[in-house]
């Protein structure tokens, strides 16, 4: 079997990696030549809208999927006449736009934070009298790792705000004061089988992804399930979706899902019987899923904008090295680390060492 990915980066490369024990090989469409996935399977080059590209992708392939949401709709519902496409065509549009996402968190009842669709600066203003401050404000589409996004805290942040992010359709959230942010990741077949991994702790430094550590039997971990699984079953969905939550107490706050494999779960690589990027190829090809049980204490550090050194990295015991094979920019996420261990407290020791490196070899 060959799938097809729209997109070429590094979920592409390690859906590639854990399709290959399978005998499965996967075809990527991307504008670059030099696309960090192409070494690891056939690349279709052209842009996301481009027709001819599309054809030439969708001749080669069984069936399609994509590593990153601001893939254009309406190319996955044109390839979608002819081929499986997953997850849908409707799963993409409703988690690439905010309103449409949230709107459908509201309508399956899982809470969210007060919040206001906007079109206009009065609509700004408007929502701002109902809402309040602080507040953010975000465009509704392609916004990521903290872009097409500002927070309002004072009277004078709201003033020109419409403009300042591009008087393009938004949506205006009220502040969440939250104690973290997990994200619970979960895969659906295309027979509805219902697979999840633990509740992952992320944190994040500059609107990015730093850390992730999944957590073993969080209270929680049920009602994160529930959340995920609806959400699935009312977009038909096929893959691994990630649902990131804010916990406040002993709730759940929906923040927003990802339709696809997600740098929280880099993790299970290492740290899991069966990777959320072989359980994603295993959705798509109409396999069995696999296991998601966690092997042992697990924690993943992002490397953005430069890489330590290598051999530094690799002398922790339990420290696994991932390099996507991308050149260094500032905000870029160019690699990561996976630390295992076979206790809570030599994964804080191995961690605390990861972490002296990081922060004498790598930008703040």
């Amino acid at each position: 079997m060959r799938i097809g990915v729209i997109g070429g980066g590094q979920l592409g490369r390690m859906m590639a990696q854990a399709a290959s024990p399978l005998n499965i090989q996967l075809s990527f469409l991307d504008p670059s030549a030099d696309a960090c996935a192409a070494p690891f399977g056939t690349l279709v080059q052209g842009a996301y809208d481009d027709a001819l590209a599309i054809n030439q992708l969708a001749a080669s392939v069984d069936r399609v999927t994509f590593e990153f949401e601001s893939v254009p709709a309406q190319t996955v519902a044109q390839i979608a006449e002819h081929l499986p496409v997953y997850p849908s065509s409707q799963a993409l549009a409703t988690a690439r736009d905010r309103w449409l996402e949230k709107s459908l968190f509201q309508q399956l009842g899982i809470e969210t934070a007060p919040l206001a669709d906007i079109a206009s600066q009065a609509d700004v203003d408007d929502a701002v009298a109902r809402i309040g401050l602080p507040a953010i404000l975000k465009t509704r589409t392609l916004g990521y790792d903290g872009k097409g996004q500002k927070v309002l805290r004072e009277s004078a942040d709201v003033k020109n705000a419409f403009a300042e992010l591009g008087e393009v359709p938004m949506i205006l959230e009220g502040f969440v004061a939250f104690d973290y942010e997990v994200s619970c990741i979960g895969v659906r077949s295309a027979s509805g089988e219902l697979a999840f991994y633990p509740l992952v702790r992320n944190e994040h430094r500059q609107g990015m992804l730093y850390r992730s550590e999944p957590l073993t039997d969080h209270p929680l971990q049920a009602n994160a399930e529930q959340a995920v699984g609806e959400v699935m079953d009312a977009l038909d969905y096929v893959g691994v979706l990630a649902f990131e939550f804010f916990v406040v107490g002993d709730r759940l706050l929906a923040n927003e899902i990802a339709p696809r494999v997600h740098n929280s779960g880099h993790w299970t690589i290492e740290g899991s019987v069966c990777s959320q990027f072989e359980n994603h190829v295993r959705a798509v090809a109409d396999l069995p899923l696999g296991d998601t049980q966690t092997r042992g204490p697990v924690a993943l550090y992002n490397l953005i904008g430069a890489m330590p050194e290598r051999s530094l990295v690799m002398a922790i015991a339990g420290a696994h090295w991932h390099d996507y094979g991308k050149a260094p920019r500032r905000g870029r996420k160019i690699g990561h680390i996976t630390v295992t261990a076979e206790t809570a407290e030599q994964l804080r020791q191995r961690c605390d060492q990861l972490e002296a490196l990081l922060r004498n070899e790598l930008p703040n």
